[in-house]
């Protein structure tokens, strides 16, 4: 360490020999190295020795999830869209959900077809389920009012009925 004196500011500065380190993992670019990294992930935390890599394995986790924060597109897509999804990847009918669920096939019903909206324990069943964080599926989303169904119009489907 070498140490210089500057007296017009009584300042001390000290500058610290560094040497030139290649750096192993750097901030995520572009989707090829997301999938690179993750596939690093994957092999760490299956190797048996996991807890020798564990700094590794910290930072593989926080760019990976820095780069879902900034790239995501659960935040574009309303709830309803996204569980439709994640049915169809994982081959679930209404039914499975259910049980999933714990809750009854009409209300299962009345979610898909947007009547219903997810209820606290729901979405938090949901997010457990899928391996997804709870605000993927905690999102405003417009209901269909079953009064107005008849209505072509979107703005005017979601108000209500005027009686006389």
């Amino acid at each position: 360490m070498i140490k210089f004196a500057n007296r017009e500011c009584n300042t001390l500065l000290i500058f610290i020999k560094m040497e030139a380190v290649t750096i192993k993992y750097t901030i995520i670019k572009n989707r090829n190295q997301y999938d690179a990294y993750c596939n690093q992930l994957e092999i760490l935390l299956t190797n048996e020795n996991s807890e020798s890599f564990q700094d590794e394995i910290d930072l593989l986790t926080l760019l990976i999830e820095k780069y879902d924060d900034e790239n995501s597109i659960l935040k574009q897509v309303d709830p309803i869209t996204l569980l439709r999804s994640f049915m169809h990847d994982h081959h679930l009918k209404p039914q499975d959900m259910t049980g999933i669920l714990g809750i009854s096939k009409g209300y299962v019903s009345d979610i898909l077809n947007y009547k219903k909206g997810l209820s606290k324990e729901v979405i938090r069943k949901l997010a457990d389920h899928f391996k997804v964080r709870q605000e993927a599926f905690n999102r405003p989303y417009k209901l269909i009012s079953p009064v107005n169904t008849y209505l072509r119009n979107a703005s005017v489907m979601n108000t209500t009925k005027q009686l006389q």
